[in-house]
């Protein structure tokens, strides 16, 4: 197998470093029964109805929730899980406080501290769990829902995301995000010379495991929205090629063949296709659609020259947002899915890259260089609206939750001589641009991946 040549390795040098923008089964064993209405009342007559419940509402005052301990041992560690996902939203306000797994709790004593929405709940079992969860409107004085869940003692982590997830869509109207993964590139070593994995992990941080030993250079992870795969960019051989990595079996394989380097890839929304980026002998770089089934390659680019890549299609497949230089700077456009008509849609200062199309079909998210720095950002798909999210010296490679209401990131500090203070984190920050926070890690972390949800 040929090592890359000087010039392919200038061209990832340039178009892959900061300086640039190119760059289980049905809940996995958890089964889930609904619980009967304890009792409760309905509105009073001339009572008036709680105000509606939004994000938008949320982001201005928090919903104040009871989340009680749902027993010793493993009870407080599902209930601290729960706890911790609706804290991170910053949508929630957790107090702590006991309500009754069984009965009715007393809702003027609830509404006295100021909670709107109380959970009760309960864990029994060793080698088998059974949970079970109540979700109460406080101010209605009555039951919301009631589920039981049952799986093996190692799933229990699983088990609280998917109560927090059941609370999120109750009392917002939409899905939840926590019963989700991340997956990333984990990085150890001298700033200048890391070891980079594949890792993957629970959205919270948790469970993380590496997937590659660190033999070779690994990037770019990204999830498949239909399977258990990954695609991502190793370096195997020095060789930059794009890999699709089995989660269920760990095998790799490479995926098409190209003259010069595959890299920048991602599934179609359908998760049957790859699209990514491959060099030319010109010094640019075209668009491919890979079939995943056929290896069937069709070219959707080819100016002589340009570069384009940091593809991704839209929610409904129709459309591809991208980065090519051929205005003369790195910039973001749109073309149909086959490839034509192509417009252009950045017109801010800097140079754009790293577009990601959130699953709402809405927004776009993107990096932007710029003033001597980065920011994170959002516009719609006509390039009407963009708007900065946050701003660091690297803020780079967005992934949205599969609700498209937050945004994973990577933020990277200035190191000093040496390399020395450098650190690489992955950071969670809403689409309204509130309740940025890191996501720990035993590593640094890098070109965060988010999933679909697990279910």
């Amino acid at each position: 197998m040929s090592f890359f040549s000087d010039a392919e390795a200038g061209f990832l040098q340039k178009h892959l470093s900061r300086r640039s923008l190119m760059g289980g089964v049905a809940a996995g064993g958890v089964l889930a029964t609904p619980l009967g209405l304890l009792g409760g009342r309905a509105y009073a007559s001339g009572e008036a109805a709680p105000a509606e419940i939004t994000v938008a509402n949320a982001h201005q005052a928090p919903i104040p929730i009871v989340v009680p301990n749902f027993g010793a041992g493993l009870g407080d560690q599902i209930s601290s899980v729960i706890a911790a996902d609706l804290s991170s939203t910053g949508l929630f306000e957790v107090l702590g406080g006991d309500v009754p797994a069984s009965r009715q709790p007393d809702f003027h004593a609830l509404k006295a501290r100021g909670a709107r929405v109380a959970v009760a709940g309960s864990a029994t079992g060793a080698d088998r769990v059974r949970v079970e969860m109540r979700l109460w409107d406080v101010l209605a004085g009555q039951q919301m829902t009631g589920r039981a869940y049952t799986a093996s003692q190692s799933n229990w982590r699983r088990i609280a995301h998917i109560i927090a997830d059941e609370i999120y869509k109750r009392l917002l109207g939409e899905d939840g995000y926590f019963d989700t993964r991340i997956a990333y590139i984990a990085r150890t070593g001298p700033r200048r010379h890391q070891t980079t994995r594949l890792a993957i992990m629970d959205q919270d941080g948790a469970n993380a495991h590496m997937l590659t030993n660190g033999s070779w250079l690994t990037l770019e992870p990204r999830f498949s929205p239909i399977s258990e795969k990954l695609a991502f960019l190793s370096y195997a051989n020095n060789r930059p090629r794009v890999y699709v990595y089995d989660l269920n079996s760990g095998q790799q394989t490479i995926l098409g063949t190209f003259e010069g380097i595959s890299f920048a890839p991602r599934f179609s929304p359908d998760g049957r296709s790859i699209i990514l980026s491959a060099t030319t002998r010109d010094g640019g770089a075209d668009l491919y659609l890979i079939d995943l089934a056929t290896q069937h390659r069709r070219k959707l680019t080819g100016t002589p020259g340009v570069i384009d890549t940091s593809p991704c299609f839209s929610p409904d497949g129709r459309s591809i947002v991208f980065n090519s230089d051929r205005g003369g700077s790195p910039q973001l456009y749109v073309m149909s899915a086959d490839g034509g008509n192509a417009r252009r849609i950045s017109y801010g200062n800097g140079h754009y890259g790293s577009p990601v199309w959130s699953p709402r079909g809405d927004q776009i998210a993107f990096t932007r260089i710029g003033h001597g720095g980065f920011s994170l950002g959002l516009m719609g798909p006509d390039g009407v609206g963009e708007r900065t999210l946050t701003e660091g010296f690297t803020v780079e490679s967005p992934s949205f939750a599969p609700n498209g209401r937050a945004l994973a990131f990577c933020r990277q500090n200035a190191a000093g001589a040496g390399g020395s203070g450098f650190t690489s984190t992955i950071e969670v920050i809403d689409v309204a641009g509130f309740n940025e926070h890191s996501i720990p890690t035993t590593t640094g972390a890098s070109d965060p991946a988010w999933s679909p949800l697990r279910r």
